[in-house]
């Protein structure tokens, strides 16, 4: 199963990509200009990774969580994929991406830490629900 993750923003969309349950790879992040780029631009990284499902970093328990789902399903509506979405508790992966790139590059807001964050959810989705190749 080959997966694309994505860590929605309203600037920068981060993206990563796994056809292995041990290897998450980020990619490019998507500078958002506006909705309607940002969507091809997902949609074209998704068929060129010809990518079964999305898993989507959300901020799972808080009051927003809905308001972020319904965003969500608009969003993805306009990439038109029709494989499966999963939603992933996105807590902290931000933060975690950042310290992780902490001393070895100039902090730019280039999308790296988004795709980074990508990258993030993914693997706790794949660790969490143990796949197997």
């Amino acid at each position: 199963m080959k997966y694309i993750a994505i860590d929605l923003g309203l600037k920068r969309i981060g993206i990563a990509y796994s056809a292995h349950k041990d290897i998450v790879t980020p990619l490019p992040a998507v500078i958002r200009k506006n909705r309607n780029q940002a969507s091809a631009e997902v949609r074209k990284t998704i068929l060129e990774w010809e990518a079964d499902a999305v898993v989507i970093g959300v901020p799972l328990g808080g009051s927003s969580e809905e308001e972020m789902k319904r965003r969500i399903a608009h969003f993805m509506n306009l990439v038109d994929f029709q494989g499966e979405v999963f939603y992933q508790d996105e807590a902290g992966s931000s933060l975690e991406a950042e310290n992780m790139m902490k001393g070895t590059i100039k902090y730019i807001r280039d999308g790296r830490v988004d795709s980074l964050s990508a990258m993030i959810i993914l693997q706790r989705f794949l660790a969490k629900n143990n796949f197997k190749d």
